[in-house]
């Protein structure tokens, strides 16, 4: 008697189409190009011709995809800045039982990395990186906007009988402090992240304790 091989199981994830994939991919790889030419020169030294070269593509690929020197700094910037999220959504889900150390945590790792990072440190040197800078002060609108949301989430996430206003003005705070202390570090992330938890320490536990009440 023969036994029927069974049949194959398919998967219930949703498959990511091949010019979806292709185009994230050349993304990533013309991002990844840039800040590793940020680890040896100045923003206002590299070309789209530079960053073409470096990730194996011509700078017409570059410019259909991004569409202008301007644009590509803009998606640059976002993505470092969700990378840095990422690691603060991973100090808060380590700390939910200790609201202010969840703070300090997420603080400390959001400038520890981001005084590693080169795409900062142009920023932070000054010379010759004032169209990243403006992209963090006078035009970063929408990097705060998306910051505070996904910080705002973070917190729901972890206390989520918090109240949405009480959550979004904390996050606001948080954003707008690290920005300031990325572009003007004051001493050790160590340091500043402790001041920050004696600072709002308080305000979250409050917020936390009369949301369980």
């Amino acid at each position: 008697m023969t036994v029927a091989a069974p049949a194959t199981m398919r998967s219930t994830e949703p498959r990511t189409p091949y010019p979806v994939a292709a185009r994230e991919l050349l993304r990533d790889t013309l991002l990844d190009a840039a800040g590793a030419e940020l680890y040896e020169r100045r923003w206002s030294d590299i070309t789209m011709a530079d960053i073409a070269r470096s990730a194996g593509v011509s700078r017409q690929t570059l410019y259909n995809e991004f569409g202008s020197r301007e644009e590509f700094a803009q998606v640059l910037v976002m993505r470092e800045s969700d990378r840095f999220l990422d690691a603060v959504e991973h100090a808060v889900r380590a700390h939910l039982n200790e609201p202010a150390e969840a703070l300090a945590a997420a603080f400390g790792i959001f400038l520890t990395a981001a005084a590693e990072n080169p795409l900062v440190r142009t920023i932070v040197g000054g010379d010759g990186a004032e169209q990243l800078l403006a992209l963090f002060t006078t035009q970063g609108k929408p990097l705060v906007d998306r910051a505070t949301e996904r910080v705002t989430d973070v917190l729901l996430s972890g206390w989520p009988l918090v109240a949405r206003q009480d959550a979004e003005l904390l996050s606001e705070c948080l954003v707008r402090l690290a920005i300031s202390y990325a572009a003007l570090p004051q001493g050790p992330a160590s340091m500043t992240a402790s001041s920050l938890a004696r600072l709002l320490g308080p305000y979250i536990e409050r917020v936390v304790k009369e949301s369980s009440a």
